[in-house]
This record gives C-alpha cells, structure tokens and sequence, in this order.
C-alpha cells in the first residue's frame, strides 16, 4: 500500500496538483469573470430581469430557433444570453452579454474569464475535448488510490494532525503532507469520487448502451424526466407575457427564484418556454424546472420528479461544483481546495528531498530525480505565476484585439511553458526562489496595474459598494503574499536535515516510500 500510494501519486502529481489548484480557483467562476471585464457596471438583481431578457432576445435574434438565457444573481449582476443564429458561420452560435435592466448589450471585453480555470481543471486545453477528460479522469482515479491506500498505510492519521514541525527538513515536508491530507480528508475523498461519477457516462457507458440500444435519449428522459422537445409548427404566433410565468413558478418552487430562461421555437406556434430554477437554492445538480406552452401560457411539464437514482447523482454533482454554497461554506471549499493543493506539492516535493538525500549518499542523482525536481518546480511555482500573467494579459493586451480572448489563453501557457524551461538555466533552490518571487509580484502588482489602466480599481469599488471587486482585488494581495513568504522561505531555507530512522515500522505512508 505505501509503494501504491507514492507511485499513484507521483505518477500523476504534477496534473493532479494543476486540476487541484484550477479547481480550486473555479469556485470563484463568477467573480474572476466579473473582474475580467471592467466595463460591466454594478447592478442589482431584479423581478423583471426574464421579462427584459426575452424583450431584448426578440429585438436581437428574431429568427433563433432557440435561446440561452442565464440570469443575474448575487455573485454575478449581468444576464447572459446564448442562440443559435442560422445566418451565422461555423457553429452558429452567438453570445453576449446585457444589462440586466435595460437588456442593452454590454460593451464589454473579450475573455473566457473564470471559465477558463473551470473548463481547464476538468479538459486541460488544447488536447481536444474527449483526450482532456480522459486524461482528468485516469489521473482523478490515480487520485482516489492514492488517497485511500494513504489512508491505510497512515497508523497514526488522527495524531499526526495535531503534528506540525517547521525547519525540520525532511520531516516539515511530511509532517505538511500529513496535516494537509487530514484536515480535508472528507473533503478530498468527496472532491475525487464525485470528480469520477461526473464522467461516468463517458468511462462506463456499457449499462447505458445495453439498456438503451436505441440511443441515450430515452434514458435521459427516464432519470431525468426532461420534457420531449416540440416540432416547429410553422405557424408565427407571439409570445406570452413572461412576469406571470415566472411568479408561477416562483409559487410552485414556494418563493424559488428563476436562474435560467431556455426558449425554443420563439415566435412560432409550437413555441415553449422552460425556467430553470436557480442552481444556489439546490443541493442536486439536476435541474428543477417548470415548461410552459409559449403561446397560451399553459404547463407543460414539470421536471423535478427525476429517479432517486438520478437524483443521488445529481447530489454528487452538486456537492463536486459546489453552487449550492453560501459565502461562509464556499470560503471552507475554497480552504480545501488550497489543502489538497498542498497535499499534492508537498507529496511531489518529500519524494523528491528522500530521492536526492539517498542519491548523496550513492554519489549522485540520477536522472529519473532531476526530471522530478525540474517538474516541480515549473509546475508547483510556474503554474501561479502563469495564472498570474492571465490576470496581466487580461488588462494590458488590446481591447480591440482579434481573437482576445484566446490570446490571453495563450499568454498563460506561454508564461507557464517558460517557466518549464527555466530551471535548465536556473537549478535548485534559484529556480524555486525566482519563480515564487515572480509569482508573488506579478499577483501583488495586480492591482495597481488595475488601478493604472481601469477605472474599478480598490477605492473606487470600495466607494461604491462593489464588494465583489473589493474582495477579489484583496485576493489578490492575498495570493502575492502567500507566494512572497514561500519565496523568503525557500531562500532563507538550510541544508534539508538528515532523515530520522527509527527501529519502529514507519509512522506515515511517506516514510514507508522507497
């Protein structure tokens, strides 16, 4: 078990520690796009927002056969709307961003935003959708042996909790590694196994399709109970008034609010209208919604009686992504997150400082430790400066610039591919101690550079009550500091100490590793 853990983790460690730490920052999806889009002015969520939404869709996408609509809410104060434009190239969809009083349309920049951190923690980029989530998913499984193989090996979990001793070498790295693995254990092991049934209908799809032969369609209908969708009729007819659909349903859901507006058919006589109830008010993944003839106003369907089986899943669902959460339990996920992103670099790390402490004693290391050791350090230290320089390229790359968005995609895989080939130049402790420091100016600087070149920087969101913006700019300092005292740590830090060897068999999974 303790030769299964230290390879199930090593193995895949450096694309676990970059799933952990994207991961982590995802629970912040709305407030990192919010911030990456300066231009978007606070607004407060309303009762007419659907109303104004559909108004605005009917004047911008007339002749969509279908349209996306996402409602503001407390952490994010926008309404975002997604069609189908048939005159459209390509993929012919459209996007865009409106007031959510007006529905006028937001000049606002183009980036992925916090999207990006959660697309890339469970696809990665530029691997192809189906190569990514299985390369997320093989490495989630090495994940979930190494976390309970670590638990087996580990005799003392509960004491070695309560153990932490700084400056100790060797040992401070394990003693890390031990209280950051127990103190979200819960947590780890949910995060992992419900990472897995997220995937289940791509790595286990033989139940399904020996049941279903004729296609996943009727099983969807089946555990999910989502309605059939309705044939065009051809026949142009108007939409209903939308307020009284919406108070339907908040009377259904007992005070629920709408988060989400899909429409199908608009403007024809087959039309219907489907509002989604909002993901913050449930524990379930599983949409609760209320379909509505779009004509005569009529219920259609109801969708929040699925299968128990269907809904256990959608609870595991809710729990991965975390939606449900207020301020206080998404500030504990967001803790954890941290601390399995630690577990994670510090695993990578003690096996490294054991590898080269025997290799002295053997007359040197070998190169299977110096590619470890190079990896570390451009994944542990580069991959927050490369999240760093996102956050740059945000603000300073042109606003008018084709392909935005993407562009500042790759200024984080261009910063971060730097630092894969700095450590050539730079070996050791240099490298660690420069990357961290650049990590730690890159966030600190954050912003003033916003304060530079925007007009939302920290006292002027601190005058208007844009709390969002206050706090994420406060992150940010945050993560610099952070970053700084690892970086002054790292310098100051001595010869590692020799290992203790004791006759007893070995208290911790580390300390059973090879």
């Amino acid at each position: 078990m303790a030769w299964l853990h230290t390879w199930a983790g090593l193995l895949v460690g450096w694309v676990l520690f970059a799933v952990f730490l994207t991961g982590t920052a995802a629970y912040l999806r709305p407030e990192i796009s919010y911030w990456m889009r300066p231009e978007l002015a606070l607004s407060r969520p309303g009762p007419g927002n659907a109303a104004v939404a559909v108004a605005a869709m009917q004047a911008m996408a007339p002749d969509s056969p279908s349209w996306f609509i996402t409602l503001p809410h407390e952490r994010e104060t926008t309404t975002r709307v997604f069609w189908r434009d048939p005159k459209a190239p390509g993929r012919r969809f459209r996007d865009a961003v409106l007031d959510a009083d007006t529905g006028k349309p937001l000049a606002a920049r183009d980036t992925l935003g916090g999207d990006f951190f959660y697309v890339f923690h469970f696809q990665l980029h530029y691997v192809g959708v189906l190569w990514g989530r299985w390369i997320v998913s093989i490495c989630t499984m090495f994940m979930l042996v190494a976390i309970v193989s670590g638990v087996i090996t580990h005799r003392r979990i509960f004491a070695d909790f309560f153990t932490f001793r700084p400056g100790k070498g060797q040992r401070s790295w394990l003693d890390a590694h031990n209280v950051c693995a127990v103190l979200a254990l819960p947590y780890h092991l949910m995060i992992t196994y419900t990472g897995l049934v997220l995937f289940m209908l791509m790595v286990m799809p033989w139940g399904i399709d020996r049941a279903y032969p004729g296609g996943r369609a009727a099983f969807n209908t089946e555990a999910f109970g989502n309605a059939p969708p309705r044939p065009r009729a051809g026949i142009p007819a108007p939409l209903v008034a939308m307020t009284p659909l919406v108070q339907e349903a908040q009377r259904h859901w007992q005070g629920g609010r709408v988060g989400r507006v899909v429409v199908l058919n608009p403007g024809d006589a087959n039309a219907s209208i489907q509002l989604v109830r909002a993901e913050s008010e449930r524990l379930s993944y599983n949409q609760q919604s209320l379909t509505f003839d779009g004509t005569t106003g009529a219920l259609i369907h109801d969708s929040g009686t699925g299968s128990t089986a269907a809904e256990v899943r959608g609870v595991m669902y809710g729990l991965h992504i975390g939606r449900f959460a207020g301020p206080l339990l998404r500030g504990l996920f967001l803790l954890s997150g941290l601390a399995g992103t630690a577990m994670v670099a510090t695993g990578c790390i003690l096996w490294a400082v054991k590898q080269r402490q025997q290799a002295a004693r053997k007359g040197g290391a070998g190169f299977g430790t110096r590619l470890v050791e190079h990896l570390n350090v451009a994944a542990i230290a580069g991959l927050p400066l490369a999240m760093a320089a996102f956050f740059w390229a945000n603000r300073l790359l042109p606003q008018q610039m084709p392909q935005r968005g993407a562009w500042e995609v790759h200024v984080f895989f261009i910063a971060w591919g730097l630092c894969l080939l700095h450590p050539l130049l730079r070996r050791g402790r240099g490298a660690w101690v420069e990357q961290l420091a650049a990590g730690a100016l890159g966030f600190l600087l954050l912003p003033v550079l916003n304060a530079l070149v925007t007009e939302q920087h920290l006292a002027a969101t601190l005058e208007r009550g844009d709390w969002v913006r206050v706090w994420f700019d406060l992150g940010l300092l945050g993560c610099g500091a952070l970053l700084g005292l690892a970086a002054w740590k790292v310098a100051r830090h001595g010869p590692p100490a020799q290992p203790h060897r004791a006759a007893s068999a070995p208290r911790s999974l580390a300390e059973a590793a090879p």
